[in-house]
C-alpha cells in the first residue's frame, strides 16, 4: 500500500444525513473491492440535520473524516476548506476526487477516473456532455442552463478536452494542485456560490495542464432532498464570473 497512490475523496455537505450513507457504502464497495487505499473527507457545513451524527457513525468503521465550517458558509468556502485539507494530507502522487455528498454522482466512476489521471492526464471531468453520458431526474430548465453555460465557456475560455464547465464531480494529482493553490493563494476561488466550480476550472485553465473528460450517469433521481441551489443567483454569479474574467482580470502567472 506505501508504494501505491492515494485516493483522496472531498465532499461537501449541507444538510445530507439521507444521502451520505448509502454514498459511503457504495465508495467502499467500489474502493475496497480493487484494494484501493482511501480516505473520505468530509466537510460538514453547519448543518442543521443529523449529517454530524452520521459522520461520527461512519468515522468509526470506514476512513471517513469529518471537518466541520463555523457555520454555513456556502460551497465555495467548503469546497476550498476541503480542499485545502486534502493537500495538508497527501503525497504529491496521490489523487484527488471532488463530488458532490448528495449521491447523485456514481461512486463506480472513481476508478475510471483515476485510470485516465493517470494516462497522462491532470485533470479528469466527470461529464455530462460526451457519449455515454446520461443525465435522469434533473429538470428540462436546468439541463439547459447547464448546457448554455458550457456552451459559453467553450466559446470565451476554450479548454482542448473540456465541454462540461460546471459539474463538481473531478480528478486531480495532488501534486499539481499543491501547486496551484500555493499560486493563487486566497485567489484560487473568488466566487462564493455554486459556481466555484466553473472559478476552478478557469483558475486551472491558465496552467497548461492537460484535461480530459469520462462520460458521466447523472442520478439526480436518487437525491433525497430538494436541490439546495439559487438558480438566480447562479446564473446571476456564472455570469458575472464570465464578463469579470473575460474583460476585467488580469491572468495571475
Amino acid at each position: 500500500m506505501t508504494n501505491m497512490s492515494k485516493i483522496w475523496i472531498v465532499l461537501p455537505a449541507y444538510n445530507e444525513e439521507e444521502a451520505l450513507p448509502p454514498l459511503f457504502e457504495s465508495l467502499n464497495e467500489v474502493l475496497s473491492e480493487e484494494k484501493k487505499d482511501f480516505s473520505i473527507i468530509v466537510v460538514n457545513d453547519g448543518s442543521t440535520d443529523n449529517t454530524a451524527q452520521v459522520l461520527a457513525d461512519y468515522g468509526k468503521k470506514l476512513p471517513v473524516i469529518a471537518v466541520h465550517n463555523d457555520g454555513n458558509k456556502g460551497l465555495a468556502e467548503t469546497i476550498r476548506h476541503g480542499l485545502l485539507e486534502a493537500i495538508e494530507r497527501t503525497a504529491d502522487k496521490d489523487i484527488i476526487i471532488t463530488m458532490d455528498a448528495d449521491n447523485t454522482h456514481p461512486a463506480g466512476l472513481v476508478l475510471r477516473m483515476v485510470r485516465v489521471l493517470k494516462e497522462g492526464n491532470d485533470v479528469v471531468i466527470a461529464s455530462r456532455y460526451r457519449e455515454g453520458s446520461y443525465v435522469k431526474g434533473l429538470s428540462l430548465f436546468r439541463r439547459f442552463l447547464s448546457k448554455g453555460v458550457s456552451w459559453l465557456f467553450q466559446f470565451f475560455f476554450p479548454i482542448h478536452g473540456v465541454r462540461d464547465y460546471t459539474c463538481g464531480y473531478r480528478a486531480y494529482h495532488a501534486g499539481m494542485m499543491k501547486k496551484v493553490m500555493k499560486k493563487y493563494g486566497d485567489q484560487f476561488i473568488s466566487e462564493r456560490g455554486f459556481s466555484c466550480m466553473v472559478d476552478i476550472l478557469l483558475r486551472l485553465r491558465e496552467n497548461d495542464l492537460v484535461f480530459a473528460e469520462v462520460p458521466m450517469v447523472l442520478r439526480y433521481d436518487q437525491k433525497p432532498g430538494a436541490s439546495k441551489m439559487n438558480v438566480m443567483q447562479t446564473i446571476f454569479d456564472t455570469f458575472w464570473l464570465l464578463i469579470r474574467r473575460r474583460f476585467f482580470e488580469r491572468r495571475i502567472r
